[in-house]
């Protein structure tokens, strides 16, 4: 799933695994790559409250994996109430 385009199709959306989404259940908040975090990080705002921590989180995570470097102080705020 490289690549730097955000539009991912249903085929390659439905090829990846629950862990590559920032909320699992729902399948929302694709990240499978630096652009798609950069992009989670961008969209976190239109996440509901209930979801945020975990998001955060996940986000971070992602982040970490793929080494992008967070511009958000909100999303970090967000993980440590996970």
């Amino acid at each position: 799933m490289k690549g730097s385009h955000l539009n991912l199709s249903a085929e390659q959306r439905d090829k990846l695994h629950s862990s590559d989404f920032g909320i699992p259940e729902k399948r929302e908040f694709p990240m499978p790559d630096a652009t798609h975090v950069r992009a989670a990080e961008a969209y976190f705002r239109y996440a509901s409250p209930q979801e945020k921590p975990m998001l955060a989180h996940r986000i971070m995570l992602k982040a970490k994996k793929y080494g992008v470097e967070l511009k958000s102080n909100t999303i970090r705020d967000w993980a440590n109430k996970k």
